[in-house]
């Protein structure tokens, strides 16, 4: 390709290998040349996905505004357009690809420079097509790629040429990485990157490289930064928080990491994702062990099958999974637990659908994030053949939302009339004259207030419960 300068592309095999943890404690370099190309210039960056994508976000943000550029509203004055990629489902794919093609009428009219981030950049189906059919993007940027955002564009921008740099096989942590936060009160603080489980259906190790878990000492520093800056909720992030430290030269476990951190006194932590395989029972003793440690738990389920969990690749059944709920809501009964589920994985038989349907009704679940199976190419699923129609996938959806929808009701109605803490987010989105923020269990809030409010912890009585949200009004 002519018109372009390719570094790397995305090599799912490469991905797959072990790299040796380098951590990078050097600041980025900033020339003379972009700096002064960014004087007047405005940048937005569209963000979807995980809170993984949010937290890289935040460091484009202050990558660019180190360069000189300024947060734009608007689209349309921006000079700089950075789509933050998720690949997780297909229809996110097909979404973004929209937006990316809509981004042509702006290419149209003014000099612009798109870039295009994250998790679907880390595919090599979908650079690929980004190459040969969407000609007006200028830069392709993989997610261990960050750092680099600088000198890729000074090269596009100096060489008129698009750049493409996503490395598969990346092993560093970079450390002093500037960041703008969206929030002043609430923080992501990332505490390893990657994921070694390589289940049969999911793309993220692939995306997001093999595990690496950050120095607890830099994750320590960050979280006390925070304390000092005022913040009133921290959430530790990991696509597996609970396999922490495993590849660290000196073990070091979550559950200590969550103690040390918990003993910062910040007002609020929780932490994202769990997974079953690697959960030590010793998470929900440190939980216990500290109020300020919020009441929640997310530990995806996928599927209450032991044939489809091993063909899934999760190397837990279903007995270990009930053992861990069992033994969290006796330690801790007032603790909420949300989960993920996969209906239809291939040739999924009605039996074990059923038994989906039936541990979900021994957990009763506070929330439930629900999907289709949806193959990702490069994935090992996604070569089964399957025999079972989009239809009865469909119906199976329907009825594990209708249970799922009832338990949620009755966990709400055991919240009317009782009082609890709640960090005000914000105004709610769809009534600009309430707020809203969660309650310690993670449960959504609305209830009328003044905006002087907004990052403040307050008390609210439950008044109305509803199946995805509930009403509150403040306690004097």
């Amino acid at each position: 390709m002519p018109n372009a300068i390719i570094h790397h592309c995305p090599s799912l095999k490469l991905a797959r290998e072990r790299k040796e943890t380098i951590t990078d404690y050097s600041s980025i370099k900033i020339s003379s040349f972009l700096s002064k190309y960014a004087k007047g210039k405005k940048y937005y960056i569209y963000t979807h996905g995980c809170q993984a994508n949010y937290r890289d976000s935040e460091i484009f943000k202050g990558i660019l505004e180190e360069v000189g550029f300024k947060p734009s509203i608007d689209i349309d004055h921006a000079n700089i357009i950075l789509i933050n990629t998720c690949a997780v489902r297909e229809n996110a794919e097909n979404k973004v690809l929209g937006e990316i093609g809509n981004l042509k009428r702006l290419k149209n009219k003014k000099d612009i420079t798109i870039i295009i981030a994250g998790c679907m950049a880390m595919e090599e189906v979908m650079v690929n097509e980004l190459i040969k059919t969407f000609h007006h993007v200028d830069i392709i940027l993989g997610t261990h790629d960050i750092a680099k955002l600088p000198d890729l564009l000074e090269e596009h921008l100096k060489k008129d040429k698009r750049v493409i740099e996503v490395n598969s096989g990346s092993g560093y942590i970079h450390e002093r990485l500037p960041s703008v936060r969206d929030s002043i009160f609430k923080a992501f603080v990332n505490i390893a990157y990657g994921c070694d489980k390589f289940c049969t259906y999911c793309i993220v190790p692939y995306t997001r490289g093999r595990e690496r878990s950050r120095d607890p000492k830099d994750i320590i520093k960050e979280c006390k930064d925070l304390v000092k800056q005022g913040y009133l909720e921290i959430t530790l992030l990991g696509q597996n928080v609970d396999s922490y430290g495993k590849d660290l030269k000196k073990k070091y476990s979550f559950a200590k990491l969550l103690d040390e951190v918990a003993k910062l006194k910040i007002p609020r932590i929780s932490f994202l994702t769990s997974h079953p395989y690697d959960f030590s029972l010793e998470i929900i003793d440190v939980m216990k062990k500290h109020k300020n440690i919020q009441p929640y738990l997310h530990l995806p389920l996928q599927s209450g099958d032991d044939k489809i969990l091993k063909l899934m690749g999760r190397k837990y059944d279903s007995k270990k999974y009930l053992s861990i709920i069992k033994y969290a809501k006796r330690v801790m009964p007032n603790l909420s637990i949300s989960t993920d589920i996969i209906v239809g994985f291939p040739n999924e038989k009605d039996s074990q659908f059923k038994n989906t349907l039936k541990l979900v009704k021994a957990v009763k679940y506070d929330s439930a994030f629900t999907f289709i199976y949806s193959p990702r190419s490069g994935t090992p699923a996604a070569k089964m053949k399957d025999n079972i129609s989009y239809q009865t996938k469909v119906q199976r959806f329907k009825k594990l939302n209708e249970i799922l929808k009832q338990q949620m009701s009755e966990n709400n109605k055991k919240l009317l009339n009782h009082a609890f803490s709640v960090l005000v987010d914000g105004v709610s989105k769809t009534d600009k004259t309430m707020l809203t923020g969660r309650l310690p269990n993670n449960k959504i809030v609305n209830f009328k207030g003044n905006k002087n409010l907004i990052g403040k912890i307050v008390k609210v009585k439950i008044n109305e419960e509803h199946i995805y949200f509930l009403m509150g009004s403040l306690e004097k």
